[in-house]
């Protein structure tokens, strides 16, 4: 059996690559990656590194050969880059005859309004439409998304959110790392879903685990959507970075990332991972 993971030297797709070898022989493993000389490591532990760049569909002809279960990690950028460049992964995975594909979504994706959903219910369509089997692997909120406003926290900084109570499953890249593994290895592939979503936490829930690992009250910062915006552009922040940052707490705010029904801890076959210990973890307290 040959499994390939993309984007394995990212922050996720590295954390998957060594759940993964905790199973398999190096020699089952290849990974497809842009720049081959980061995944030198692999290479050097045994790891079949292949050049595939997903904006140039020969290179990923080349990636996908021989590969029958095949991990594509969602890619960084605009959403039009990224429905292309998924687009591009999914018809080289048919062409190289995959017969199996999870891919990292969003939550609830082809019913979200989450401003980060588009690209997932392209890719998910593009899939299905494929007749490859697959494993959609519909991911929450990484906490590491949070690590900036929890370092500025540590550094004296109030929490600033205009989420209000909008709820989020929060969990770390380690759990969804061990899930997507965990999904790639099952032995009966059939076509499913999984939403991966942490216990649902507020932002009030977030500060309270923050304050526990602190061992010092912090202090939350409510603002509207337009008073946020104007305190990230008094931080310095670009508008592009602004606008997204602001169009993620709307998205909290409308509850996009509120999933009742998860399968996380099936796949994981043990708990999620706790607010207060993942944040213990993100700071290596």
């Amino acid at each position: 059996m040959k499994y390939l993971v993309t984007g394995a030297t990212g922050k996720l797709g590295s954390k998957i690559v060594e759940e993964l070898l905790k199973s398999i022989d190096t020699s089952d493993l290849a990974v497809s990656v842009r720049n081959p000389e980061k995944a030198a490591s692999l290479k050097e532990r045994g790891v079949d590194v292949r050049h595939g760049d997903f904006d140039q569909s020969d290179t990923l002809d080349e990636a996908f050969k021989g590969v029958e279960r095949l991990l594509i990690i969602s890619a960084d950028g605009d959403n039009d880059t990224r429905i292309r460049q998924h687009t591009n992964a999914v018809e080289a995975a048919k062409r190289a005859d995959v017969s199996f594909i999870a891919y990292t979504s969003l939550a609830d994706a082809t019913d979200s309004e989450n401003l980060m959903a588009p690209p997932h219910v392209v890719t998910e369509e593009a899939i299905v439409e494929s007749g490859i089997p697959y494993a959609f692997l519909r991911n929450n909120w990484y906490l590491e998304n949070e690590l900036s406003s929890i370092q500025a926290v540590v550094d004296g900084a109030p929490w600033i959110t205009a989420a209000r109570d909008g709820k989020v499953g929060w969990a770390l890249q380690q759990d969804y790392a061990e899930a997507a593994a965990n999904v790639l290895l099952k032995e009966q592939q059939e076509s499913a879903v999984y939403e991966l979503s942490g216990p649902l936490h507020t932002q009030q829930d977030l500060v309270d685990a923050l304050s526990e690992v602190l061992g010092r009250d912090v202090m939350m910062q409510e603002l509207s959507l337009e008073a946020y915006e104007e305190t990230m552009r008094g931080a310095g922040m670009p508008d592009d970075l602004v606008a997204l940052l602001a169009g993620i707490q709307r998205s909290i705010r409308q509850g996009t990332l509120e999933i009742h029904e998860s399968d996380f801890e099936p796949v994981l076959g043990r708990p999620v991972t706790s607010l207060q210990e993942g944040i213990r973890q993100l700071l290596d307290r």
